[in-house]
């Protein structure tokens, strides 16, 4: 697997699996109706460093961000996003965008990194744990999962 810097003409290949994954509304707090553009935006901006995973064949089954999470003299501490195509899951992209964004953030000079809103029964909560994410606190029925409800919304943390 190859993780590399995104270019501008990579998000036609990563907009089917984030359509996918928001409009699912299991995982993130954007609204499952975002449309492409909003998408963009939100995923590639500026502020962002956008990464990508290949698979051997060159086909992108992950993409993931850090920018920072606060601005001023907290501008140190990171945040960032992670989407692995579903039809992908399970085969260790995860963890190898996640290892990759760590490293690439403390090497940027970044301090620690932040998830403000982990919805509780994200499987990836297991993940940010195994690699030393603590959470922090967690905001109760905040998330209105499709399968289960009201759920809480964990922050998470960890220092680099």
């Amino acid at each position: 697997m190859l993780i590399r810097e995104a270019a501008a003409g990579d998000w036609p290949r990563i907009w089917p699996f984030w359509h996918r994954i928001v409009a699912a509304g299991e995982t993130y707090t954007w609204d499952p109706d975002t449309d492409e553009e909003a998408a963009r935006a939100l995923w590639m901006a500026p502020a962002k460093r956008v990464y990508v995973a290949e698979d051997d064949s060159g086909a992108i089954v992950g993409s993931a961000f850090v920018t920072p999470n606060y601005g001023g003299p907290a501008a140190r501490i990171a945040n960032a996003g992670f989407m692995v195509d579903p039809d992908r899951a399970g085969r260790g992209v995860g963890r190898a965008l996640a290892e990759h964004i760590l490293a690439s953030a403390e090497a940027e000079g970044y301090r620690g990194m932040v998830f403000n809103a982990v919805v509780e029964t994200n499987p990836a909560v297991r993940l940010w744990t195994s690699l030393g994410f603590t959470i922090v606190g967690t905001i109760p029925e905040a998330y209105e999962h499709p399968r289960f409800g009201s759920v809480g919304l964990h922050v998470m943390y960890r220092a680099l």
